[in-house]
């Protein structure tokens, strides 16, 4: 069976991939925290690793097949009061898994980084477009655009994927994200801020649909760039909307006309071409968030 190396384990989308990645791999599974509540399996081994720190590789098998590296830090919102630390688990542990899975002979790295390292525009973002670093990408995006530009560096030794996720959403997600924000501000009846009269439009992504394509960029046959992005483009307003038809309340909106909306659209063609064509439309998947939502406030 091959194995696989899944950093950010106990993440929103590692926590779903686990379950996929199960059946066909044994997954070595890298979180900061011991997992008391997933033991070991026959397929499923936990390594405890704090990539804010000095850690070694020596804990991960000497031989590996793959290396799947979704980790973040979950101080993206405090810079500079936290930049060390955002730096050290987005960008240093990004060159040191690879250089980790170059020796342990992986055949693929897959790399996950952000649509907004695009930037902002009203145009689906493509693959094609050239990514640029400027001031105002921002510490966070700064370090997944760092972490990109390491690992091309590795394209020779493994075939790399990077995929660019637009704002992935689903059933344990932090609340501090931007649908579970959203899906409360409805509940509790506060406005949803629009910037312009619809506020800006994005394409949000389901799990589901970012398990699926993980686990099939596995298969690639080379290095890619690819965009994970949802099937619907959505502005604020129709979101808002949305989330209050699963809900069953009308959504409150402030409107800010002083300011432009940025929107961050990603082009799925290629998606759907390589990987897999997303399926889950938003009230299908905001309703799957709000169900669990729904049952952890019980």
């Amino acid at each position: 069976m091959n194995r696989c190396a899944l950093t950010g384990g106990t993440g929103l989308i590692g926590s779903h991939l686990i379950h996929d990645l199960g059946q066909d791999w044994s997954v070595y599974v890298v979180s900061r925290k011991q997992q008391e509540s997933r033991p070991d399996s026959k397929n499923m081994k936990h390594v405890t690793l704090d990539f804010t720190g000095d850690w070694k590789s020596n804990v991960l098998p000497p031989k590996i097949d793959a290396v799947i590296h979704l980790v973040q830090s979950e101080h993206f919102r405090d810079f500079p009061d936290r930049a060390t630390d955002v730096f050290q688990v987005n960008s240093v542990s990004t060159l040191r898994m690879l250089d980790y899975a170059r020796r342990a002979g992986a055949r693929t790295f897959v790399l996950a980084s952000s649509g907004g390292v695009y930037g902002y525009g009203d145009r689906e973002f493509s693959e094609d477009v050239k990514v640029l670093s400027r001031g105002d990408l921002g510490f966070y995006l700064g370090t997944k655009l760092c972490s990109e530009i390491l690992s091309d560096c590795y394209t020779s030794y493994m075939n790399v994927i990077v995929l660019r996720f637009f704002f992935v959403y689903g059933p344990g997600q932090r609340k501090s994200m931007l649908i579970p924000r959203l899906v409360r501000s409805v509940i509790e009846e506060k406005p949803i801020i629009l910037h312009g009269h619809d506020g800006i439009r994005i394409n949000p992504t389901y799990v589901g649909d970012v398990v699926d394509a993980i686990v099939k960029s596995l298969t690639l046959e080379q290095s890619q760039k690819i965009n994970v992005g949802g099937p619907e483009i959505l502005s604020m307003r129709r979101i808002g909307e949305i989330i209050g038809i699963v809900v069953g309340k009308e959504p409150l909106f402030e409107m800010r006309t002083d300011a432009k909306p940025h929107s961050i659209i990603g082009d799925i063609k290629k998606m759907s071409r390589l990987l897999c064509r997303p399926k889950w439309h938003f009230e299908d998947g905001v309703g799957q968030y709000v169900r669990s939502f729904q049952h952890e406030h019980r």
